[in-house]
């Protein structure tokens, strides 16, 4: 048999043919139609065991597991098909943009799973799930400040050429409670910082080894803020910017800062320090920043 150009693709496509029939072969009988899962919100609630303050949160995604095996990280609000039908182990797992950074979306490692054991997949319907996550039992908080107590926990460095202030809301505001803080910039006060623990030779044991470390705050600013971290050794204090805050765009923001690397990459630290700091961006105006519901975070 001479094989000219056609016979070729005459017997490619019956090549291709076969292959696909020998697929639906072996797939014969595997479910072809959905079960679908709807989430709208996952709230964050309190937990008894825990003084956690602030409940604000921002909760982006859910991460999907079936029976242990991932399905997938669905933004919310969240419309999703599962190839599964009966009762199967359903786990929900709350997601965030680490760092405030939408390429980066990760489980909190610190809000507790939301485990259906026999869940009921039924497939071509639409299952709406209505639920809710909260702190694990073992979450540390060995810094809190929402403002609303006599005493802050802030101080300005010496760096700082003004100061942090006292914004009061009236009515108090449900997330932000009475009082947050505050600070303003001008054309003479150029520069702010504050940190904890300012001149004492006290700082926050945080965990090495991998360990999440992550500070919370709720925050509204038209002008770029620094956070990060004072670390103390013996021999010296170094300051390590952690991440930029870019202006809210006249809203306030939840952001997840996470200090982890940072900490476990300092083997010689004792402790550590946080700070905020700001310079005036010279096209900005009237520079206005304020912080509430900071919490930094790890596991015991």
């Amino acid at each position: 048999m001479i094989f000219n150009r056609n016979n070729y693709k005459l017997y490619s496509i019956f090549f291709i043919l076969l292959i696909l029939l020998n697929s639906c072969e072996k797939f014969k009988g595997d479910q072809t139609i959905p079960s679908y899962i709807q989430i709208d919100t996952l709230y964050l609630i309190d937990n008894p065991l825990l003084e956690e303050g602030s409940l604000s949160h921002n909760i982006t995604d859910v991460w999907i597991y079936v029976d242990d095996q991932i399905i997938g990280a669905f933004e919310l609000p969240a419309l999703f098909p599962v190839l599964h039908q009966g009762k199967h182990k359903l786990t929900i797992s709350a997601g965030i943009k680490l760092n405030g950074i939408a390429a980066t979306r990760v489980p909190y490692p610190f809000y507790k799973p939301i485990i259906i054991g026999d869940f009921d997949f039924v497939i071509d319907s639409i299952i709406k799930i209505d639920t809710s996550t909260m702190y694990y039992d073992n979450t540390d908080f060995p810094w809190k400040e929402n403002f609303e107590d006599a005493f802050i926990t802030l101080e300005t460095t010496t760096k700082s050429d003004t100061t942090l202030e006292i914004k009061y809301h009236d009515p108090n505001d449900e997330v932000l409670g009475h009082k947050s803080g505050l600070v303003y910039l001008d054309d003479v006060k150029i520069i702010f910082e504050c940190a904890t623990n300012v001149g004492e030779d006290e700082g926050f044991v945080l965990p090495g080894g991998g360990a999440s470390v992550f500070l919370e705050l709720n925050y509204k600013t038209n002008n770029e803020v620094v956070i990060g971290l004072f670390i103390n050794s013996y021999s010296q204090v170094v300051q390590q910017p952690v991440l930029n805050l870019n202006p809210s765009n006249g809203l306030w923001k939840k952001i997840y800062v996470n200090f982890t690397s940072i900490v476990s990459s300092s083997t010689n630290a004792i402790d550590f320090n946080v700070f905020l700091g700001a310079v005036k961006q010279y096209d900005v105006a009237n520079p206005e920043i304020l912080f509430d519901n900071i919490k930094l975070i790890h596991a015991n």
